[in-house]
């Protein structure tokens, strides 16, 4: 039965087995959803996989943590850097500058 299933995300283990719509690892107690992003992957708030370089756009205004500034629903950014972390993307935004973003708050713009 765990020669069709995933091995685990977390510890690579192959006896994984499935409990409902979830996946398990009986090894280090690990539960994902089939088809859920991996540890290396990022993904936008529609589900499309982000890479480097990728352009994005910012799909709702998001207020800027000590200025007045926002960051308004629509702003394209282009060639974007994947990192770890909370705020998984760095991007210089045009007329801003520098800045970390949330995957969760973007889109990828499909040339």
């Amino acid at each position: 039965m765990s020669d069709t299933l995933p091995p685990c995300p977390e510890c690579a283990s192959a006896y994984t087995y499935q409990v409902d719509a979830l996946l398990m690892c009986p090894e280090c107690g690990h539960e994902w959803a089939p088809g859920a992003a991996t540890a290396d992957e990022v993904r936008d708030a529609v589900g499309n996989i982000l890479q480097d370089g990728d352009t994005v756009t910012i799909i709702k205004d998001l207020k800027v943590k000590g200025s007045s500034s926002v960051l308004k629903v629509g702003t394209k950014v282009r060639g974007i850097r994947l990192v770890g972390g909370d705020h998984d993307i760095d991007c210089k935004i045009p007329s801003f500058g520098q800045m970390s973003l949330k995957s969760q708050f973007v889109r990828k713009v499909t040339d």
